[in-house]
């Protein structure tokens, strides 16, 4: 992977996980409601689900790209949809309150990890940002080298910015955090990726 391409991945990633969702609720009430060391544990669960993702959805497009070309092609578009879909869907929720949750101290874990794995955007959006910065001509694993520890940082930085937001601002950080404007940015940049990423060119395979 390029500088330049690892560039465009990381700016992505900064916007996807950032965006505000259910993962960004809950570490936000768990630093709210928990000793910082425990509120981490909401962090941890969320890095165990993106790193399960982030393997299976190397195996499905390592899969997709030696069975079809065109499938890879056709997944890429799919994908490419699905980052519009999500930019148009915060669009429109932007003004609706933030969902809350409620949970047990000892459940930190097993809930935050509950979340992340049945949060619409983490079943089907790491596949479909995914596919759209890896290159079929290269060797996936290679790439999984720079990609993954380059997800999981960042990844780990916004979950653990978002507990320290409840720790330090409390309730006020939900108000800042899910302003309109704020998550109208975020939902533009996605519909903006998906355009640009759609309508990119997908590398040539090796014959």
């Amino acid at each position: 992977m390029s500088f330049e391409a690892w560039t465009i991945f990381a700016l992505f990633w900064v916007v996807f996980v950032t965006t505000p969702g259910p993962n960004a609720v809950n570490c936000i009430s768990n630093g709210m409601s928990l000793p910082f060391p425990k509120a981490m544990l909401g962090v941890l669960a969320i890095l165990t689900q993106a790193s399960a993702f982030l393997i299976l959805s190397a195996l499905g497009v390592t899969a997709l790209i030696a069975a079809s070309p065109t499938g890879f092609f056709v997944a890429k578009l799919i994908g490419a949809g699905f980052l519009i879909w999500m930019g148009l869907r915060g669009w429109i929720n932007a003004a609706r309150p933030a969902p809350a949750s409620q949970r047990p101290a000892r459940h930190v874990y097993l809930h935050a990890l509950a979340v992340a794995t049945i949060n619409p955007k983490s079943v089907a959006g790491y596949l479909a940002a995914f596919s759209q910065f890896v290159q079929p001509d290269v060797p996936i694993w290679q790439q999984m080298a720079i990609i993954m520890p380059t997800a999981l940082i960042i990844t780990s930085l916004s979950y653990t910015g978002f507990t320290l937001l409840g720790a330090v601002m409390g309730r006020a950080a939900l108000g800042a955090v899910f302003n309109v404007w704020v998550r109208r940015v975020m939902a533009t940049c996605f519909i903006i990726y998906g355009v640009l990423l759609g309508t990119s060119a997908t590398p040539a395979g090796k014959g």
